[in-house]
């Protein structure tokens, strides 16, 4: 039994199934964790459709009992918008008609993860864990963007396949001269306005040393939240754009990957915030002179079976050159890139879900414009790097905003390079002109990407229809109140600077 003295196990977490003998013995070292470090306090967190947390802050004997019993969340959550209003009349008779288990504000049950524990670095004596959401009869959340990711790294498995995942994400900080904006009650709106902000650094100097030591403070907060949550945080650097910085993690199992980018993204918020600091991964923040900020994801194949590298081949195939897929992939690696490169349009809304996100698709901006590929090329949509035998041959997927939910641009990836080798798909020749006029272009806006979506029949059934109905459901709630929006500007700096 664990510390807690709850004597039999309780029914909830045994329904679910994710109960047994061992997850019982993490639950009794955690209680004795908690003893031993003096912790009074534990956030239950749970990543939403946009990737933002939500949790409930439980005093010990709650969370004891959350471990073995779970505890309750509002359904709704599962249903919300970016603004956090709910996309669906549950209200009203038939308005769930399509989401069995959902209906009048009903709760779901969420069931922590003992082995996600971390202590949080910026809050004394509060722990965090990470949990499932379940109905209450013990049956999983398919709508959960975690669930779908597991189920794209599932279908990999069935072909002795793993996905590894290195992120590179750039982002936005500031120091707060003002919270009275986004403080002042007499104020208040739904979404409220950010604080007024400073730079950190005037940009437009890559890579300065001088704007890293002017930063260094902030820096500093990132680095020991990110290292003391155990993050495989590899650099911090200076990004072109004026107070936008790049955090660069080491390559790891996706789902891990996925885990990493959504607590990184929460916790940073959350540390600078206490410091006087404003951090957003909106893409474009509301200021004139600006650079878009990119979630570049490096992936690769390896063999669930002693983990080598799928993507390499010993030698150039025959009768290739530098512009071949082949002459550095293997055959399964070039399927795979065909993959990516067949579904681009319709993953970009996973990629990027913002309307805010699509300004960044300009030429010569290193952004993507196209479908296209290209070897060591950071104007094209996927970047290939590496090279024949090379363990670190990977492709770089550049479409991704960094307010991107992890598991659903993930899933996306996996979902879409399978399909290529399911169907064993031949890539083009790589580009030398990622700008060309004559290339298939990416969505230009929210709006075509839901469309590109909606089309692409072979996601949608990957996906399962059931969650992208919901998808669209929710993101098109979004985009009616952008299209009603007096100022587009004014929307997106409430709707996506203030909250991502």
């Amino acid at each position: 039994m664990g510390a807690g003295g709850q004597g039999r196990v309780a029914d909830f977490a045994e329904r679910c199934g994710a109960h047994d003998e061992a997850r019982e013995q993490a639950i009794a070292a955690l209680e004795k964790c908690w003893a031993e470090g003096g912790i009074d306090r534990v956030r239950v967190a749970w990543v939403d459709l946009h990737g933002l947390e939500r949790c409930k802050t439980l005093m010990l004997p709650a969370a004891r009992r959350a471990l073995r019993a779970g505890l309750g969340m509002v359904s709704t959550l599962v249903l919300k918008d970016s603004s956090d209003r709910t996309a669906y009349p549950v209200f009203e008779p038939g308005g769930t008609a399509g989401l069995p288990g959902f209906g009048q504000g009903n709760n779901l049950m969420l069931l922590p993860d003992p082995a996600s524990w971390r202590e949080l670095p910026w809050a004394p004596r509060t722990g965090w864990l990470r949990a499932d959401p379940w109905f209450d009869d013990g049956t999983p959340v398919a709508l959960d963007a975690r669930r779908v990711l597991q189920r794209a790294l599932g279908r990999l498995a069935r072909h002795g396949m793993g996905l590894r995942c290195g992120l590179e994400v750039e982002f936005h900080v500031y120091r707060i001269e003002d919270a009275q904006a986004q403080l002042d009650p007499a104020r208040a709106a739904w979404p409220g306005e950010p604080p007024r902000v400073s730079l950190l650094h005037p940009g437009f100097h890559l890579l300065s040393s001088a704007w890293a030591d002017m930063a260094d403070g902030a820096m500093q907060i990132v680095q020991q939240t990110a290292q003391g949550l155990g993050l495989p945080l590899a650099s911090l650097e200076i990004e072109m754009g004026p107070s936008q910085f790049e955090a660069v993690f080491d390559a790891c199992d996706a789902l891990q990957a996925a885990d990493d980018m959504a607590l990184f993204r929460n916790a940073v918020k959350q540390a600078l915030r206490r410091a006087g600091y404003h951090a957003s991964f909106a893409c474009r923040p509301p200021f004139a002179q600006i650079m878009s900020s990119g979630w570049h994801l490096h992936q690769s194949l390896v063999a669930l079976d002693g983990g080598a590298n799928l993507f390499t081949r010993a030698e150039p195939a025959p009768g290739t050159d530098a512009l071949d897929a082949a002459h550095t992939l293997s055959d399964a690696g070039g399927a795979y890139l065909a993959g990516l490169l067949a579904h681009a349009r319709g993953m970009a809304v996973f990629c990027t879900p913002t309307a805010n996100g699509y300004g960044r698709y300009r030429p010569n901006a290193l952004a993507p414009q196209a479908v296209l590929w290209g070897r060591d090329n950071r104007g094209a949509m996927l970047r290939l790097v590496g090279g024949c035998a090379d363990p670190a041959t990977r492709l770089e997927n550049r479409i991704g905003e960094p307010a991107a939910n992890p598991y659903l641009y993930i899933a996306a990836q996996a979902f879409a390079g399978l399909d290529g080798i399911e169907r064993a798909l031949q890539p083009p020749r790589a580009t030398e002109a990622p700008y060309a006029p004559q290339a298939q272009r990416l969505p230009t806006s929210l709006a075509e990407a839901l469309q590109a979506l909606q089309d692409d029949a072979a996601l949608v059934a990957a996906f399962g229809p059931a969650f992208v109905d919901h998808l669209l459901q929710v993101k098109r709630a979004e985009l009616r109140r952008l299209e009603a929006a007096e100022d587009r500007e004014a929307f997106e700096r409430l709707e996506y600077f203030t909250r991502f």
